[in-house]
């Protein structure tokens, strides 16, 4: 068999270290959401009810890029468990407005303690500098250099155009 060389490719690649992390991230978390009794997606929606002060299911489902069905069973779920309610709008009663329970508002700080933990497991080998760098490189990577805002004005929760609030960057988000 006859080997061919690759033409103009740099001698590291990122990709199969970046699904490597993130397999670990992901596998360690889990671990701990699930005596929380929550999943990834939970927390994703828990996460950007918390950050935006509620939302309608619409929204929700256009910020999680999820079809409108898969939202609602979601919401199914947190609101089975007192983590969400809906309540119908007061400008609109054919529209709900989703907003984070007290319960899920401490399920979810504890969600993110545990979630700490996990991520000074994973990237241990990293001072609090080297991990800020790595954080702001992933954010640069995940918005694109399209995107109209700057991604060192974001801060350490994603606000913004960070991975919490649009699961990735919407070019027509707020910055």
């Amino acid at each position: 068999m006859v080997s061919l060389p690759v033409l103009n490719q740099p001698p590291r690649r990122s990709g199969a270290l970046l699904d490597h992390l993130a397999r670990r991230m992901r596998l360690h978390a889990e671990g701990v959401l699930a005596p929380l009794g929550l999943r990834p997606r939970h927390l994703v929606a828990l996460t950007v009810l918390r950050d935006q002060r509620g939302s309608t299911q619409q929204a929700l489902a256009t910020t999680l890029m999820m079809d409108r069905a898969t939202v609602v069973g979601l919401l199914n779920e947190l609101e089975s468990d007192g983590l969400v309610e809906r309540q119908r709008s007061p400008e609109d009663r054919r529209r709900h407005i989703v907003l984070l329970t007290e319960r899920g508002a401490r399920v979810l700080a504890s969600a993110e303690l545990s979630l700490a933990a996990v991520e000074d497991e994973v990237l241990g080998a990293l001072d609090a500098e080297q991990r800020n760098t790595l954080y702001e490189l992933l954010l640069l990577a995940a918005c694109g250099s399209l995107h109209p805002c700057d991604a060192a004005a974001h801060g350490p929760a994603g606000d913004g155009c960070g991975p919490a609030q649009h699961g990735g960057c919407a070019p027509e988000a707020e910055c």
